[in-house]
């Protein structure tokens, strides 16, 4: 994601894909959907952002360490918020579980994933501007 990011409140904006191999799904992807990725350094990983022609339409990372154990590769699906923490106070009100408490990310945003009453994970994201 990238700081010159917006979306409306209740978009979908982002997709991110982690995966345990960063090579073999780059390449599935590379010759699957001609996407490209180019690399950016986040704390702690390489985060590749995915380019379909010059869009950039979602993001990459490999799950490494005890935090992924048994954690099997996915998509999340990122919706934009206009309040992270009013959000998510209203979310679990109304039966969602958190997954990872609201936290900032320096240059993009704030967000937090949750587990909607019927167990679908989501990330929701509040993008600054």
């Amino acid at each position: 994601m990238a700081n010159e990011m917006t979306a409306p409140h209740g978009v979908v904006c982002w997709s991110e894909l982690a995966v345990r191999d960063i090579a073999r799904a780059q390449k599935f992807y590379a010759e699957t959907l001609g996407w490209r990725f180019e690399a950016m350094a986040a704390p702690d990983m390489t985060y590749w952002i995915i380019f379909s022609g010059e869009a950039r339409v979602g993001g990459m990372f490999e799950m490494k360490g005890a935090q992924f154990d048994g954690v099997p590769e996915h998509w999340l699906t990122y919706i934009a918020v206009d309040d992270i923490d009013a959000r998510l106070k209203k979310a679990v009100e109304a039966g969602a579980k958190t997954c990872k408490e609201p936290f900032d990310i320096p240059g993009v945003g704030r967000m937090a994933v949750l587990a909607e009453p019927g167990g679908a994970v989501v990330a929701w994201i509040r993008l600054e501007r």
